[in-house]
């Protein structure tokens, strides 16, 4: 690997790690339709399951398309 090949990736997975493509807001308001709020509250993100992380994103997603759909 070139030292410019590892700085961009480098760069990107920064990048990444700074952009979130779900506001906090609707994190917060997804997990608690899920009942996951109380261990984010408590714990931290951190805490939450794969499965439930994963919840989440598809509900995030179905919330989104369905919001296309009525465009």
């Amino acid at each position: 690997m070139y030292a410019e090949d590892w700085f961009f990736q480098k760069e990107a997975l920064i990048v990444s790690r700074h952009r979130s493509l779900m506001s906090e807001q609707l994190k917060h308001e997804i997990a608690k339709e899920l009942g996951v709020y109380s261990t984010v509250e408590a714990e931290g993100w951190g805490a939450v399951s794969s499965r439930d992380c994963g919840n989440i994103v598809k509900k995030a997603i179905e919330m989104a398309e369905r919001s296309l759909e009525t465009k």
